[in-house]
């Protein structure tokens, strides 16, 4: 069941125990040397698994994680979900519509990829993430894309 009652639900949960994020991992065997990785990703404690269970049923999108620290994850990983679902929640998000509205953008751009420099551009795009989110633990950021694609050859400075 897919409703405005639900919509607006899940856009309060992920409000306050939700986030919306994308990293840039190495990946040699893409043409840049990175995988563009988004998810969006809702927490709780392993306790109240059966509320994710539910949302993953009532909404189907998703899958479960379970994490060695007692908590349990409802991660969004595949750009064709996370779009319709933010799409979907957009108009009732609050306090993540910024990162709701950055993840819609990076999803569009990174789709128009031609070049290393337009993928430089999508890297400075998803530095924004870490100025939105509490990140502690992003460590590629424009930078480090630009000094491997000069190292590679892949860009000239």
């Amino acid at each position: 069941m897919k409703d405005q009652t639900l919509f607006a639900y899940l856009a309060g949960f992920l409000d306050g125990d939700g986030s919306i994020y994308v990293r840039l991992k190495p990946n040699k065997t893409y043409k840049y040397g990175f995988q563009v990785a988004p998810s969006v990703v809702f927490f709780q404690k392993n306790s109240a698994e059966w509320l994710l269970k539910e949302i993953q049923n009532r909404s189907g999108y998703g899958y479960l994680r379970y994490r060695n620290d007692g908590m349990i994850e409802l991660t969004i990983g595949d750009r064709p979900s996370i779009k319709k679902i933010l799409q979907e929640i957009l108009p009732f998000l609050i306090g993540k519509q910024k990162q709701a509205q950055l993840m819609l953008k990076v999803l569009d751009d990174s789709k128009q990829i031609a070049s290393a420099d337009d993928f430089l551009a999508l890297a400075k795009l998803i530095d924004q993430f870490g100025e939105l989110n509490y990140s502690k633990k992003r460590k590629i950021h424009t930078q480090v894309v630009y000094d491997y694609l000069i190292s590679k050859g892949i860009l000239t400075p």
